[in-house]
């Protein structure tokens, strides 16, 4: 059966990726990913999940049957993409921008082997309640916004800020679920390789 590599060190993928049922290698291939000039959101995210996905393979050193799967996510508002913040000064203003707006987030999977890359790019929409400074202070305190895009984790304690979503939900953790599906099934590897074993008792919803 043909291997699967992810070229991310998210523990966001490796979890979606573990959910869906598909085994993975975890790959580590660092690339630059400053945006080039007048280059549009859209595809800046394609462009570096292509480029996370291609240095995988060539990272490999018999990629043979291999593919490989590149992710990027970017937290837009106004046209801007808002980066994972330097400093708390940082933090406490892109979550002061996001405050009782609406915001896209776009995540682009890739998926590459030695004949083909192909690629999605999923784009979600995501609205905030008003959040007060005190709020957006004591996130920050908790230490959950200093390595995410856009300053929050919305599978986190984030959750509480978000009033709407209209798109993926998994796509703004981190991996379009549905997506990331479909291109797995044209590279030839099925989701629910490995699944665990549920007891019958208590699997209603109550």
């Amino acid at each position: 059966m043909t291997t699967l590599y992810l070229a991310s060190g998210s523990p966001r993928r490796r979890e979606l990726l573990t959910q869906i049922g598909v085994l993975f290698s975890p790959l580590s291939v660092p690339i630059d990913e400053n945006s080039l000039p007048e280059e549009p959101p859209r595809a800046y995210v394609e462009r570096l999940a292509r480029a996370k996905a291609q240095a995988g393979l060539a990272a490999l050193a018999d990629p043979g049957d291999a593919v490989v799967l590149g992710a990027d996510t970017a937290v837009i508002l106004d046209g801007r993409i808002l980066g994972k913040p330097l400093d708390r000064d940082e933090a406490v203003a892109t979550l002061s921008a996001l405050s009782g707006r609406e915001h896209l987030v776009l995540t682009a999977v890739a998926l590459a082997s030695t004949t083909r890359v192909a690629a999605r790019v999923v784009g979600t929409r995501v609205r905030f309640r008003l959040l007060t400074r005190a709020e957006i202070e004591a996130y920050w305190a908790t230490g959950e916004p200093r390595d995410k895009a856009g300053s929050y984790a919305i599978q986190g304690l984030a959750a509480v800020f978000v009033s709407q979503l209209h798109g993926s939900y998994s796509a703004v953790v981190g991996l379009p679920l549905g997506e990331t599906a479909e291109l797995l099934a044209e590279f030839a590897i099925p989701c629910w390789q490995q699944l665990p074993v549920h007891s019958q008792e208590g699997t209603g919803r109550g």
